[in-house]
């Protein structure tokens, strides 16, 4: 049985006539199934797109699924208790499986090197790459089982746009401040809070130096002095086995009102995917350095480095 993280690759799609229900209840409706290689209990899965094209009203706590009528009846499923659960146990005793193989898998492979360290866990790619350059000095890897018409196209955008990219801290320019610029709206009444010094081993007062360092030298950070807020910096592991440098901006968080601002609804990006055949993902390069403070906050984002106290600025240096 899937289960979220799980990584599977898309033979290909068939549409197929679907039927549900029986008798007087029937009712039949083209669906475009996605045929997958993957161990599981079921046979088909359907999902949202399907029960919208069905108009199925789905009640959990009734286990039915009900659906208008051509003739404007209303057809009904019931859900077979012992069919449900013994797929649900299959589905268990397959992870089991699963599970057990790949840490049989990883256990093996220490005892062969014992030199390995950490695991590496990010996700691997789908297919093959490749290195292909877009400027000099400059390479990016893109798919292997891309056809020779789309691997010159893509080609083709990557270096018209190569200017979009940044491959080091210093290629953010960051957003325009006229039209953009972040400001705190702190509640008046707040004491401002200076956080006690938190101690740091060698290897993360390194790894401090040299972040700091960066945003030092891309102009994203200055050196500050008598600062009314002053915030511990936070080192977290990534799964690269780097440390990201974080801030601990909990006690401004918390002079600032909350914002509910409405983000989109992720079910209905998902939705508004379905049926093209490639997509597009934008990701920006530390994304939280390319909105500028306002100058009368930038004080309030001071935090503490080893060799002095930095905050973050409107505009970079030139």
């Amino acid at each position: 049985m899937l289960s979220a993280g799980d990584q599977v690759i898309a033979r290909g799609y068939a549409d197929l006539e679907t039927t549900f229900g029986q008798g007087a209840q029937m009712k039949m409706v083209v669906i475009r199934y996605l045929v997958v290689d993957a161990q599981s209990s079921y046979s088909i899965l359907i999902g949202r797109p399907t029960l919208n094209k069905l108009g199925a009203i789905v009640s959990t706590s009734h286990l039915k699924v009900k659906y208008p009528l051509p003739s404007g009846a209303v057809g009904v499923l019931k859900v077979d208790q012992e069919v449900a659960r013994k797929c649900y146990g299959d589905s268990l005793k397959a992870r089991r499986r699963l599970y057990t193989k790949q840490v049989e898998k990883e256990v093996h492979s220490v005892k062969l090197d014992p030199r390995m360290g950490q695991f590496d866990h990010r996700p691997a790619p789908a297919e093959d790459v490749k290195e292909v350059e877009v400027m000099e000095g400059r390479n990016v890897k893109i798919g292997t089982s891309l056809t020779p018409e789309d691997e010159e196209k893509l080609v083709s955008v990557l270096k018209d746009n190569v200017s979009a990219f940044a491959w080091h801290s210093s290629d953010m320019p960051g957003l325009d401040p006229n039209f953009l610029c972040h400001k705190l709206a702190i509640d008046p009444s707040a004491k401002a809070v200076i956080q006690k010094r938190r101690k740091f081993g060698e290897e993360k007062r390194r790894a401090i130096a040299e972040e700091t360092q960066k945003l030092v030298m891309a102009g994203h950070v200055r050196e500050i002095q008598y600062p009314t807020w002053l915030a511990n910096v936070v080192m977290v592991r990534k799964s690269s086995g780097k440390w990201r440098m974080c801030t601990d901006f909990t006690n401004l968080n918390k002079a600032c009102p909350k914002d509910s601002y409405p983000l989109p609804n992720i079910d209905c990006l998902v939705d508004g995917a379905l049926g093209y055949e490639l997509l597009s993902f934008m990701d920006a390069y530390s994304g939280y350095n390319q909105i500028r403070m306002h100058p009368a906050e930038e004080d309030k984002t001071a935090f503490i480095a080893d060799q002095a106290n930095f905050c973050y600025r409107l505009c970079r240096s030139v």
